[in-house]
């Protein structure tokens, strides 16, 4: 396992859809160089107890701006809601939501250059996790070096045109790859505080993904389909198993091929009664990867994580990209979940200056 190295994951590990990219550059080199900005379709009522925060963060975690505006207002940090979690290296904006009164005046917010409220706006219910659709993203990367421009430009039409490999990014195994140490040590008995306990399970099953999404490509089975497959349907988490549907083979073709439908991985965990596994060809390769990961696979299940599926094909319809002089600029738009790295790691090769700070 290129990927696995003792108790570090290398992401670089996984398998490309061909080659990696020749072009290299630096990554996040300055925090105006990262730009996330939330995709919420929640249509604000104007009314409410609820005051929802359109918020740009620099520098900061998501739990941090919501414990200084906690701090700020007078409130317990249990009271501000927040839809995704956003890295802090970077500039974001994200809505956040309180409990403030209709009777009471708006407060004065932050004057804090990291932390801007840029809209204020009332609402009738808290902001809940996974409420936001997607993420828009603005990149630069730096100092690009050996870039072959023509090479970049059939790499854009390819992401543009099938996606790339949906995998979890380098922040899913920590600094240096290495929760998977955290998922090891929660498996053989180690207490660990709640948070870590979190980092090691992700961590873990992250890793089952990633495998069997790196099996797929290598197999050249990827982005499908593949005969058995279990499929999750577009704009949802609703999956169903080719092998259960009266529908043809070829008419799932069809579907695939129009982005109706998508071959899905595990997201291994505890079985229950309605989880939909794969057969035929996909279970064979699915099975002798989680084979060859049981400690985490068994472990996941002891610890009555649900088992769950994950699309293997991320959609970038929207790409562009820009080379001005020695950066490469650019954009394209994320369904909540994915990572920003899985489409950068097909068009150019990064060194994350953040991850060093």
């Amino acid at each position: 396992m290129s990927y696995l190295n003792g108790d570090a994951v290398d992401v670089a590990g996984f398998a490309y859809v061909e080659a990696e990219p020749p072009g290299h550059g630096r990554l996040r080199f300055a925090p105006d160089d990262f730009r996330v900005e939330e995709i919420c379709d929640v249509e604000l009522q104007g009314a409410g107890e609820h005051l929802w925060l359109w918020v740009e963060k620099t520098g900061l975690t998501t739990p941090q701006v919501a414990e200084r505006l906690a701090a700020s207002l007078g409130l317990a940090v249990r009271d501000i809601g927040y839809s995704g979690l956003k890295d802090r290296h970077g500039v974001t904006r994200q809505w956040f939501s309180l409990i403030w009164p209709i009777k009471r005046e708006l407060p004065a917010w932050p004057n804090d250059p990291d932390c801007r409220v840029l809209e204020a706006a009332r609402h009738g219910r808290k902001l809940r996790r996974g409420t936001h659709r997607a993420n828009r993203f603005e990149i630069i990367v730096r100092d690009i070096e050996d870039l072959d421009e023509a090479d970049l430009t059939a790499r854009v039409s390819r992401v543009r045109g099938a996606g790339v490999p949906n995998y979890f990014g380098p922040q899913r195994f920590g600094h240096g790859g290495r929760n998977i140490a955290l998922s090891r040590a929660l498996f053989s008995g180690r207490r660990l505080s709640r948070g870590r306990r979190g980092f090691a399970l992700s961590a873990a099953r992250s890793l089952i993904f990633n495998a069997v999404l790196d099996a797929r490509l290598r197999a050249d089975t990827w982005p499908g389909p593949l005969r058995g497959d279990v499929f999750m349907l577009a704009g949802s988490r609703s999956v169903f198993a080719a092998a259960t549907t009266d529908e043809s083979w070829d008419s799932l073709l069809e579907r695939a091929a129009r982005g109706d439908i998508r071959p899905t991985g595990p997201m291994p965990g505890r079985p229950g009664s309605a989880a939909v596994r794969p057969t035929d060809a996909a279970a064979e390769i699915e099975n002798r990867v989680l084979t060859g990961l049981s400690e985490f696979v068994d472990g996941l299940s002891a610890f009555g994580v649900d088992a769950e599926r994950r699309a293997l094909c991320l959609p970038v319809a929207d790409l562009a990209a820009e080379v001005a002089g020695r950066d490469l600029r650019l954009s394209f738009s994320l369904p909540a979940g994915a990572f920003a790295t899985s489409v950068l790691r097909e068009l150019v090769r990064v060194e994350d200056v953040a991850a060093h700070g």
